[in-house]
């Protein structure tokens, strides 16, 4: 995004970046909130009936691989706060999804698709999917 080679040059692939203001806009611009929401959207309807089972179909949607045990338990870890954190904030979940131009599915529950939201912009900003 900011370490793009001009283009009068061929570049056969990127090379990796380490920018901090690449970082805070892959997760805090309102495109890349709003596409994970929709992430998390599909996530919740789309990759099974357990957490693990959406985590894992999450994860390979967007990496093309299985996640290793330590990556799946991070995730866990991460999302069980998420859902703690929003359930007891229903005004910040409320915030978080009203972010961007699609509107939120109205058939989940808005603090379970904030933390879930905050999981899919997690697995959006893995440096293989930005990288590879």
């Amino acid at each position: 995004l900011f370490d793009a080679p001009y283009r009068e040059v061929c570049t056969v692939k990127r090379s990796r970046t380490n920018t901090q203001l690449q970082a805070l806009s892959l997760l805090n611009e309102t495109t890349a909130v709003e596409s994970a929401r929709k992430l998390a959207e599909r996530m919740l309807l789309e990759g099974g009936d357990t957490d693990q089972l959406r985590l894992e179909w999450g994860f390979r949607l967007v990496t093309a691989r299985r996640p290793e045990a330590a990556e799946l338990q991070l995730l866990q870890a991460g999302l069980q706060q998420d859902l703690q954190t929003f359930a007891a904030a229903p005004a910040a979940a409320a915030k978080l999804l009203q972010v961007g131009a699609a509107p939120a599915n109205a058939a989940l529950a808005p603090d379970r698709l904030a933390a879930w939201t905050l999981t899919a912009n997690v697995l959006l900003n893995l440096d293989e999917v930005i990288s590879h």
